[in-house]
């Protein structure tokens, strides 16, 4: 069977006692589109079980509201709902201590701010601590789909395994930015991830479907509402502040700023931070995607558009410039270097680090705009 009908297969026809197979799938998928790049080597990659456990914390946020509980398993075989609801509902209640009601999409929100080492530590520590345990949680309800996805016992997806011993076992594997030794991963094989790459779209609207009919089942809940649910995005509510505030400063001491797209010299007051890839697509707020373009090209031309070939080909010299005065900000700099690093690699910071990291964000964006067929200016 080859790797796409599998994912169907998974989706469409496993046994499933709870919606942790679908979860599995789209986590997977979600993976490899913010990683795309990965795909080009042709090797087993090692993707970290606390990398899926966090797209799952976002999956499952809207379920745990304690206003409107949903079911996410059938009550059988001793099964009464996912384990680890306790520590995702303690999370949820930790949240909306801090902000008030929480949103369906708050999940993702929260997964994206705690990406990022510099806007996590604003949080509280009972936030935080509150957050690695789901993910503790999470991470040990992962095991179970990896287990019996398919047709028997580990005949997808071999036993999750430390990527210490995996890069030993398997010397031409790869890993996911930032994966650490200690971490547990499971290891997909370079066939399934290009039908993960190729069919990407479709994956997602797969598993969406399945998951509202596997919903209704178990819940009793309108698939429709099931949908919103599954579907709800974060906006752009964190407001950059502190990313306006570096480039103003920038700015003042004589840095000159052009709008990648327009070449426009920017000035404090007709500019926006840009995120080159747009938060509807996939939410990332690392400083590599965020950079200071043209206000009224960013509103009324590009607004939620990916660049073309073309486009970016001509951008990326004033992506390298951007980079570059990033770099002159010792906030900045350490940030950007960091973001980097978790979203491409250990290379990237290097001593050409502003061209290497223009050219991975190039080929990363025209990934993702191809494999989604999204709309390009």
């Amino acid at each position: 069977m080859n790797a796409g009908a599998l994912i169907a297969t998974i989706l469409r026809h496993d046994k499933k006692v709870a919606s942790y197979k679908i979860a599995l799938i789209r986590s997977l998928n979600d993976i490899v589109l913010g990683y795309p790049q990965l795909g080009t080597q042709h090797a087993a990659i090692a993707v970290p079980l606390q990398m899926l456990a966090r797209f799952w914390l976002a999956y499952y946020w809207p379920f745990v509201n304690p206003l409107g509980e949903i079911k996410q398993a059938r009550q059988a075989e001793g099964k009464q709902d996912i384990s680890f609801r306790p520590g995702l509902s303690a999370l949820y209640q930790e949240w909306e201590k801090l902000v008030g009601a929480s949103r369906p999409s708050d999940g993702f929100y929260l997964v994206g701010e705690f990406a990022s080492e510099h806007r996590r530590k604003s949080y509280p520590s009972e936030l935080i601590s509150s957050f690695s345990t789901a993910v503790e949680q999470v991470v040990d309800a992962i095991q179970q789909p990896i287990r019996y996805a398919g047709s028997g016992e580990y005949s997808v997806f071999e036993r999750p395994k430390r990527w210490s011993q995996l890069h030993t076992e398997k010397p031409g594997a790869v890993c996911v930015p930032g994966t650490l030794e200690r971490d547990l991963c499971v290891v997909v094989d370079p066939e399934l991830w290009q039908s993960f790459c190729e069919l990407s779209l479709w994956i997602e609207a797969l598993c969406i479907h399945e998951w509202c009919l596997f919903t209704q089942s178990v819940a009793g809940v309108e698939r429709g509402l099931v949908y919103g649910l599954l579907t709800d995005r974060p906006d752009n509510r964190r407001p950059l502040t502190w990313e306006r505030n570096q480039v103003e400063i920038l700015m003042l001491e004589g840095s000159v700023f052009e709008c990648p797209w327009t070449g426009k010299t920017l000035h404090p007051d007709n500019y926006d931070i840009d995120h080159l890839l747009p938060i509807s697509i996939y939410p990332l707020n690392e400083l590599w995607n965020l950079v200071p373009a043209e206000r009224e090209f960013n509103q009324h031309i590009k607004r939620d558009r990916m660049p073309g070939h073309d486009r970016l080909e001509n951008a990326r010299p004033r992506l390298v410039q951007i980079y570059q005065h990033y770099l002159a900000a010792s906030e900045l700099a350490a940030v950007l270097r960091q973001d980097a690093r978790m979203r491409f690699s250990e290379n990237v910071v290097s001593t050409e680090f502003p061209e290497l990291l223009a050219r991975n964000v190039s080929g990363f964006l025209s990934i993702v705009a191809e494999s989604r067929s999204l709309s390009v200016f």
